[in-house]
């Protein structure tokens, strides 16, 4: 059975991407730790990051690195925080999180049910960063 971000990836469930190419695709997070905060995940469905082949794992943090800036731009954060956990889906993703604090990163604070339009904002704000604007 396909993960959820199979499904996503593949257009069975909707997903606000910032990011897609042949090897993965970064998108919003459903349950947002802050907003910006953004799953980076490869098109290949791995459940643990150590058995990613080293140029799928090298790729994916290129990518992350890239969408970092782009949300260091967008969000003006004291950082970008990652998080690689891996517990809630079994398929290998990053988080990266626009924070002030290192409380940003807690999981009990994720957003239950974002604004539709938050998101939208949000997705679009980070598109127009990785576009250099």
């Amino acid at each position: 059975m396909p993960s959820v971000f199979t499904r996503i990836i593949e257009g069975e469930l909707p997903g606000r991407f910032v990011h897609r190419d042949e090897r993965c695709v970064a998108f919003l997070s459903i349950n947002p730790l802050r907003p910006g905060h953004v799953l980076v995940v490869p098109r290949v469905e791995v459940e643990h990051w150590v058995d990613l082949d080293a140029e799928e794992w090298l790729h994916l943090n290129q990518v992350a690195q890239r969408v970092g800036r782009a949300l260091q731009r967008a969000y003006d954060p004291v950082k970008v925080g990652v998080i690689l956990a891996g517990m809630e889906v079994p398929h290998v993703h990053i988080h990266l999180v626009p924070i002030d604090h290192e409380r940003d990163l807690n999981f009990a604070n994720a957003d239950p049910d974002p604004s539709p339009a938050d998101l939208d904002w949000a997705a679009e704000t980070i598109r127009t960063a990785l576009d250099g604007g």
